[in-house]
């Protein structure tokens, strides 16, 4: 795929990358040699990086500390993934279940946040309560006290009005991947956007959200708000960026998208 000519300095703010064992799977995950390439190709100097969901294994400790190693030297930071008990699937069974939740051995405890947040190899964390439950409260109480930017996956199982309920009255910087509308739930983004009026610390991410309505609604409305995510590999880097480009906003905005909003969310995003 050719090179992207734009002249923007590009920050990527989601990006799976393959923590083994074995090889990637090509379009589910990538190595570290190909995602570099590919970042390279679209003009992106530097991205978020966390690993995929771990099938058949317990915990994200080794999956992260895999994922932090092939950081080193490279335009990457790493984001330790969290898992937890808690079953944000809305049925009156779930709800019930979840009143007597407790961590199991490999889910991430207060302690784990604590040693993440003080490692400089990770800069923030990753949440997709779907996949991986969501934390207990004692774990969301250390995540806010670190204070460290979470992306976290939202979408039908877990919408924008579950992440206001269960999250964003916390003092910590969400960025909502995919609009909160992953995949492709219209509705889901308005409701997000929306919501951007109401709480200071909500950030959004371009990733996979392929409606140039929303894009153009969100950047306009709220331009501090907006933040660049390739959702690599899904997406190739140079298609992500593409649709960014193409908007019909002004490039001041894009400046933002691309470079000012993720640098000040994300502490050393943009160092070298």
């Amino acid at each position: 795929m050719l090179e992207l000519e734009h002249g923007f300095r590009v920050l990527d703010v989601h990006a799976r990358l393959h923590a083994g064992p074995g090889r990637p799977v090509r379009g589910r995950t990538i190595g570290a040699e190909d995602l570099e390439r590919e970042m390279h190709q679209a003009g992106i100097v530097r991205a978020v990086v966390f690993p995929e969901s771990q099938k058949g294994e317990q915990g994200y400790l080794r999956a992260n500390n895999a994922v932090a190693r092939q950081a080193v030297e490279r335009p990457f930071i790493a984001f330790a993934r969290v898992d937890g008990p808690i079953d944000v699937e809305a049925s009156a069974t779930a709800r019930i279940m979840n009143l007597a939740a407790r961590r199991k051995d490999w889910h991430t405890s207060p302690e784990d946040i604590e040693q993440y947040a003080y490692d400089d190899r990770f800069h923030g964390f990753k949440l997709d309560p779907t996949r991986d439950g969501l934390p207990t409260e004692d774990v969301l109480d250390v995540l806010e006290d670190v204070g460290l930017p979470i992306l976290l996956h939202g979408g039908r199982h877990f919408p924008p009005d579950a992440v206001a309920e269960m999250l964003l009255e916390r003092s910590v910087p969400i960025i909502l991947a995919h609009f909160g509308g992953f995949p492709l739930q219209r509705d889901l983004m308005n409701e997000a956007i929306g919501m951007l009026a109401s709480y200071d610390d909500l950030y959004l991410d371009t990733s996979a959200v392929r409606y140039r309505e929303q894009l153009e609604w969100a950047i306009m409305e709220h331009p501090d708000r907006v933040l660049f995510g390739s959702g690599g590999p899904t997406t190739h880097p140079n298609v992500s960026v593409m649709e960014i480009l193409t908007l019909d906003v002004p490039q001041d905005a894009m400046k933002r998208v691309f470079t000012k909003n993720p640098s000040r969310v994300i502490p050393g995003l943009d160092s070298e």
